[in-house]
């Protein structure tokens, strides 16, 4: 082989060397941008699904709202109960109550001209009659969803069903397509119909045409189609632009990119990210372990204790993300959840059992908030329940400052809360704190209730808690000889695993109801 040949075959490898890692990058780049393309119309759909689900959820709740009304119908007083209904959910735009599907009186009128609804055209799983239909008594010329049962039927705006904000950098268009009519009732731009029937006959989910990528979803119980869909234009022009400018630099625009992506994932796989998605995601549980009256054994509530579970099926101490969520400001929001968790697990067994109760522990964070109260008063009024069934636990550290600490538990005392101690002793605990909290119970912390038999500093704080009228929940009670000892000093509640572990809510309710005997512990 000659020289000249040696160059052309170095050359030609070199050359190979450096165009495939280039052209396979760019390659992938456009395949990943393509799929990220159909994840996002994927996504999309789900996400209008979900304010689907939200938004029907919030027509079911206002229609049971309605047949809880026992007045007689379309005076002023139901009326008045129509509008509530349609005032306090957002997605609701009017509350018609019908005889025969016909109209008598709503939420705009209190008696109504309207003509009578056509047959639903459908009924869904739960029992619920839904309309796609331009019917109203405004003579207003366009579609209207609504669901109904015998008396009531509630109309929702469709628009509300499709306004999601795309996550995208590119724009998403969405249509809300009826299956027996092929009706388009809500959407962001206009549908090609042959498009969706071609997509219909060959039952495809994702498809091209003319440049324009869409994806179907089917509400097969409400009886319509979601479809999305977004030009392909601005994925060709990023991979043009890359094969254009970017080929000499292939290798090193790859390799900074994966170093920023890199860097990227690493931040959002931090602690702080991980724990702000398992809020949003509403990923936390809450366990309930039981309060006991010592001396007659009954079960006076519960203590709503927060579980993180991971993907192994483990669940993370909430020493760590308690912790985190103070050191990453997301207290406020980890507490929210915690406290709405608590009542859709246990409102009903509350209203159930009105002299039972359920303490939520809150952070010094929740003091400032301002959230928290109001929070508490929507809930109660929401659950019928009463405030005494909601007590609230704060640390020693939540009195640090009494000038921020003593206003706000005098607000939750004043709106009829409970306000317990938590882990007395452990933390900045003095006589001054006592003094000068008004609170209501005071929580013996379980390491004095391990150190009865060798330390009498528990006596001396059951001492304190008496001089101040105080009562008292002890912590962590293990044995019967830990029991007959706070018995005997005077201590009127506690809690343990000598009673239970805190469990969760089906559990809790099974052992609450095979444990109310009073004699059951005595």
């Amino acid at each position: 082989m000659t020289t000249r040949h040696l160059v052309s075959v170095v050359t030609y490898v070199l050359i190979i060397a450096v165009l495939v890692p280039v052209c396979l990058s760019i390659w992938l780049a456009h395949r990943n941008a393509e799929d990220k393309f159909v994840d996002d119309l994927n996504s999309y759909s789900s996400r209008v699904q979900i304010r689907t689900d939200r938004v029907i959820s919030q027509a079911e709740s206002a229609l049971k709202e309605m047949h809880a009304f026992n007045g007689t119908p379309c005076t002023y007083e139901h009326a008045m109960a129509m509008r509530r209904a349609s005032f306090s959910w957002r997605y609701i735009q009017e509350v018609l109550y019908v005889e025969d599907l016909k109209p008598r009186c709503s939420s705009l009128e209190q008696v109504s001209h309207a003509a009578p609804f056509p047959p639903a055209l459908r009924i869904t799983s739960d029992g619920y009659r839904a309309w796609v239909t331009s019917h109203n008594d405004l003579g207003l010329d366009r579609y209207m969803a609504a669901i109904g049962t015998e008396h009531y039927i509630v109309m929702i705006d469709p628009a509300s069903l499709i306004d999601v904000i795309p996550f995208g950098s590119w724009p998403i268009d969405v249509a809300l397509v009826g299956l027996r009519r092929n009706i388009v009732f809500a959407s962001s731009n206009k549908l090609d119909m042959q498009v969706f029937q071609e997509m219909q006959r060959n039952g495809s989910t994702n498809f091209q045409h003319n440049g324009v990528m869409y994806n179907r979803h089917d509400v097969s119980d409400l009886g319509f189609t979601i479809v999305a869909w977004s030009s392909l234009t601005p994925l060709q022009k990023s991979w043009h632009h890359q094969l254009i400018f970017w080929l000499p630099f292939g290798v090193l625009i790859s390799l900074l990119t994966a170093w920023f992506i890199l860097r990227v994932l690493r931040r959002l796989q931090s602690p702080r990210y991980r724990l702000m998605d398992a809020i949003n995601a509403r990923e936390f549980q809450v366990h309930f372990q039981p309060i006991v009256n010592l001396n007659s054994g009954r079960l006076t509530g519960a203590e709503a204790l927060a579980r993180w579970p991971q993907p192994d099926g483990s669940y993370l101490s909430p020493d760590i993300f308690v912790s985190l969520a103070e050191q990453t400001g997301l207290t406020n929001q980890l507490t929210t959840l915690i406290i709405e968790k608590v009542f859709e697990d246990m409102g009903e067994w509350l209203r159930q059992h009105p002299g039972h109760h359920i303490s939520i522990n809150l952070a010094p964070e929740d003091l400032i908030s301002g959230t928290v109260l109001p929070l508490l008063s929507r809930l109660l009024n929401q659950w019928q329940l009463h405030p005494s069934q909601i007590a609230l636990e704060l640390t020693e550290r939540g009195f640090a400052d009494p000038a921020v600490s003593a206003p706000a538990i005098a607000a939750f005392r004043r709106a009829g809360h409970s306000v317990y101690i938590d882990d007395f002793g452990t933390g900045y605990s003095s006589l001054s704190y006592l003094q000068d909290l008004d609170v209501d119970t005071l929580k013996i912390d379980k390491s004095f209730v391990d150190a009865l038999e060798y330390k009498n500093v528990t006596s001396h704080i059951i001492e304190m808690a008496k001089s101040l009228d105080l009562d008292m929940v002890a912590e962590g009670i293990e044995t019967e000889g830990q029991l007959a000892w706070l018995r005997r000093h005077g201590v009127q509640y506690g809690q343990g695993w000598f009673y239970s572990k805190a469990l969760p809510k089906e559990a809790f309710i099974q052992w609450a109801e095979t444990n109310l005997d009073p004699e059951s512990h005595a």
